[in-house]
């Protein structure tokens, strides 16, 4: 049973109700006050005390379980809290410090800085809380020139962050709230100057340093291109240097988690210490506890080079955790252990359990844990090599098995062959993991680690040429798949009274496990009935790409462009998951005139199902009369028209005017002003987000 399970497992009781806490504590913040907890506290006590007198398992139980929910649920809501920050309705001036390296973009220079003050009618107001914002600087060889520490005076009007309400869009307002963000600004140029440097680090800060310098000694020792950025990614966590194709690559091939510095790597490095102070402390028992301590000092030295990211410091604090569970006799590793190296993790961050390599990591190794055992003596292997293949192979299935459903779920993609990617990649991982601790080591002797370099680099460059050679397989990965977060836990559901019915086999169990399987089916049955596409049209919010969006009963469908060289690539990025979940094909981009018998597209004019919609982008349609005005449905305004709404009343009778993003606030202002005065209504995509319409 199940409850059985749990009752073996204490740790995994507890996490539980703390797990929900802050799950709702995210949801519902500042619903329940500080207060609430501490009575929550004073009842435990209370109980605690009273069941030494009056024996009740259950009621201490709900009472522990109701202080762990909410203690989840405070945590959770103060740590948000402290992104909160009052934004003033128009710009002003403020004192920032650059917090980190800038990051390069495409189109712009990210700088993360903490605000220190501000400057309000001449009054500084200080900022005790430091609050970290994201501004963006034009790239020019001013923002260049822009160095960790440099104390910045800006003037511009901060903005809470915020979502462009298209339909299943990631949430980026709550991620940036997760991460510590309060907000973003766009800085033009000669909006901020340089008025000092601030010369102290933190431990981050100085641990980031450290990673810029053994990248430079990667690039000083000849590594470059795909090789530097891989190189660097999968040793020190610095992945500013991978390409577009590089990291499309690792994806198809299902390699993406080797690029993320996380529990993998530390795991290889874990083992690796494990091994050599094994047989120390099997001939002097007595060394151990000084042994393990040694193994954890290393693996935090290693999280400190790799800039003290997340996921390392996660990863370390893990196997932190099991090395001191290696103190006791009995097996260290185990789903309590496990349990309890996630509860005490949350404990110290909460946000840590809606970040995508906590999940990954935690599901992966349960799975293992649970199913590896069960696949291996499937099958009796009495070769040695074969035997570790073996094992190699049913790790991975019990991984992929564990990871599968989070996968799909936020990357839309399974990867077909992952059994061959992860029999080739993790003993390669490993190999160059091993090969990059002894290059630093051999820092002292230069000449002996430039001649160690090409080896190195060799193993990284064969390693990316099987992945590209997996990559090209047919059928490498199945991608556009939608699933929900339901789906994904009914599935856990299942495959929790999967396990159960294999450890013990009664009818009970089988049945349970059936039942689950058939509500997965059933939910995903519904699902893709109630996703099932119509025909429609839609306005989306995505700044760049004007498009009107034509949808049929079927698969089908056509983006009509306002722009003739629209960022399709942005679009598809913001809206695939949208497409998906309605298991659109990809849409057919229509950039001039068109003509079917579904849907005709002239001269900027959409029809398409009794529907007119024109597309309004330039001054084609300005100082033109006729005498006989065509009924337009939609007026789709964006960048690039400079007139009046007026102008238009000779040329078309206009039903609805709807308002791209990408027109500035004046433009915006002044159109809705005019639709005001002609008494025609109006849609602004930048506060409604995207707009759908069925016919």
């Amino acid at each position: 049973m199940i409850i059985d399970d749990l009752q073996r497992h204490p740790f995994l009781r507890l996490l539980m109700p703390l797990a929900g806490g802050i799950l709702c504590g995210d949801a519902f913040p500042h619903v329940f006050p500080m207060w609430l907890c501490l009575a929550g506290f004073l009842l435990l006590l209370f109980v605690f005390v009273l069941c030494r007198y009056w024996y009740s398992r259950w009621l201490y139980g709900v009472t522990v379980y109701f202080f762990l929910f909410g203690l989840g649920f405070q945590l959770v809501s103060r740590q948000l809290e402290q992104t909160e920050y009052t934004f003033p309705n128009k710009p002003s001036v403020y004192k920032v410090c650059i917090r980190e390296k800038p990051e390069v973009k495409e189109r712009s220079i990210l700088c993360r800085v903490s605000l220190e003050k501000e400057l309000r009618q001449d009054t500084v107001i200080i900022n005790p809380r430091n609050n970290l914002f994201l501004l963006y600087f034009p790239k020019d060889s001013a923002a260049n020139g822009l160095q960790q520490g440099d104390e910045l005076l800006i003037h511009a009007r901060l903005s809470p962050p915020s979502n462009n309400g298209n339909p299943d869009e990631f949430d980026y307002a709550r991620y940036l709230r997760r991460k510590g963000g309060s907000g973003t600004a766009y800085i033009p140029a000669g909006h901020w100057k340089v008025v000092g440097h601030n010369a102290s680090r933190t431990l981050r800060q100085t641990a980031l340093e450290y990673r810029e310098k053994i990248v430079s000694l990667y690039r000083n020792s000849g590594f470059k291109g795909d090789e530097l950025a891989v190189l660097s990614a999968l040793t020190v966590g610095d992945k500013e240097e991978l390409s577009d194709d590089i990291v499309e690559t690792y994806s198809v091939a299902g390699a993406s988690h080797v690029l993320a510095l996380s529990g993998l790597h530390i795991g290889f490095l874990y083992a690796l210490l494990w091994l050599l102070m094994s047989p120390l402390w099997k001939r002097w028992r007595c060394l151990k506890p000084i042994l393990l301590l040694l193994i954890i000092l290393f693996l935090w030295s290693f999280a400190f080079l790799t800039g003290l990211s997340s996921s390392v410091v996660r990863s370390v604090i893990m196997f932190s955790l099991l090395a001191l569970a290696g103190l006791q006799p009995e097996k260290p590793l185990t789903i309590n252990t496990l349990a309890g190296t996630a509860f005490l993790m949350l404990l110290y961050n909460p946000v840590w359990l809606f970040d995508v390599g906590f999940q990954l990591s935690f599901s992966a190794v349960a799975a293992i844990l649970l199913f590896q055992p069960k696949l291996y003596a499937l099958w009796k292997v009495e070769n040695r090599p074969l035997r570790y293949l073996w094992g190699l192979i049913t790790v991975s299935v019990a991984a992929q098995l564990g990871t599968a459903p989070l996968v799909i779920l936020y990357f839309s993609r399974f990867s077909t062959h992952f059994l061959l990617t992860n029999l080739w990649v993790i003993p390669m991982v490993s190999l160059i993991l091993y090969s990059s601790v002894f290059f630093l080591v051999l820092t002292p002797f230069p000449f002996l680690q430039h001649a160690f370099a090409s080896v190195l680099e060799a193993l990284v460059r064969t390693q990316n040429s099987v992945l590209q050679w997996i990559e090209q397989l047919p059928s490498a990965s199945v991608d556009g798949i939608w699933t929900d977060v339901w789906e994904v836990l009914l599935f856990y559901l299942f495959l929790g009274w999967a396990y159960t019915s294999l450890t013990r086999r009664t009818i009970r169990n089988v049945y349970a496990a059936l039942f689950a399987l058939l509500l997965l089916v059933s939910y995903h049955s519904v699902s893709t009935i109630s996703n099932a596409p119509h025909r429609s049209i839609a306005f989306y919010n995505v700044r760049g790409c004007p498009v009107v969006h034509c949808m049929t009963n079927g698969s089908r469908s056509w983006l009509a462009c306002a722009d003739s060289l629209p960022d399709i690539s942005r679009l598809q990025h913001v809206l695939s998951p949208y497409w998906n979940r309605l298991r659109l094909d990809t849409p057919q981009l229509i950039t001039g005139d068109y003509s079917t018998p579904n849907l005709s597209v002239r001269n900027q004019i959409v029809s398409y199902a009794d529907k007119r919609i024109c597309l309004l982008h330039d001054a084609r349609w300005q100082y033109k009369i006729s005498s006989r005005p065509v009924s337009i449905d939609y007026l789709y305004i964006s960048k690039g028209y400079k007139g009046r709404i007026a102008d238009l009343t000779s040329l078309f009778s206009i039903g609805t005017v709807v308002l791209d993003a990408s027109l500035s606030a004046y433009y915006q202002e002044r159109i809705i002003n005019d639709c005001i005065r002609l008494g025609l209504p109006h849609l602004s995509l930048s506060e409604k987000g995207s707009i759908r319409i069925l016919l």
